[in-house]
């Protein structure tokens, strides 16, 4: 929505990738989402934040870059706005993934190299930035998770954890005029299967 902020019910496979890519990015790889299991149960909190309604315009920037005298700063009091927002808490999810090479690196690129290094920051907890979950005020923490001590989904069983949750964002096509692009995403005992849901069509 524009004005009132509202999540869906499950974070999308975008929100996913970006969570991988915060912990181990190259231009040379490009990851790709299988599966999000959702562990915890779906709730949802209201909450209210002031926000501005503009921005500080690009021309003042440019003016004041050439040696212009222009204020580069924003009155709290000249365009503050309440806007509510319905937000996800309590969350915690499983994501199943896996990347391509890509055509930006070079000829030498082997995955095995790429796995490794990826595999290690992940036991390891590092990041090139602290991942988060759509807005950086929301941040992630994350855990590789290994062998056979993989959290059971509170939906796994329950007649409810078999839905229909519409249309999600995919990703977006920054090629394309910046596109977004949507599939229809259905979970299955809280897991959605990114590329079976896709195989029903995806739209833009």
């Amino acid at each position: 929505m524009k004005v009132e902020r509202v999540s869906y019910d499950v974070m999308t496979p975008s929100a996913a990738r970006g969570v991988l890519e915060a912990i181990y990015w190259k231009p040379a790889i490009h990851w790709n989402i299988d599966k999000i299991h959702i562990i915890n149960k779906i709730k949802f909190d209201n909450i209210r934040r002031n926000e501005r309604s503009g921005k500080i315009s690009s021309a003042n920037v440019k003016r004041a870059m050439n040696g212009g005298n222009v204020p580069l700063y924003q009155d709290k009091s000249d365009d503050a706005v309440q806007r509510a927002s319905l937000l996800l808490r309590d969350v915690c999810y499983i994501i199943e993934a896996h990347f391509d090479l890509s055509s930006k690196g070079s000829e030498t690129e082997i995955e095995e190299k790429h796995y490794n290094v990826a595999l290690r920051r992940m036991r390891k907890g590092q990041c090139f930035h602290h991942p988060y979950l759509g807005c950086r005020e929301f941040p992630a923490q994350f855990e590789l998770i290994e062998g056979d001590t993989t959290p059971a989904s509170y939906y796994n069983g329950r007649p409810e954890g078999t839905r229909d949750l519409g249309l999600m964002l995919w990703d977006i096509d920054f090629a394309n005029d910046n596109k977004a692009i949507f599939f229809r995403a259905q979970m299955e005992d809280g897991v959605i299967d990114v590329y079976k849901c896709r195989g029903g069509g995806i739209f833009s």
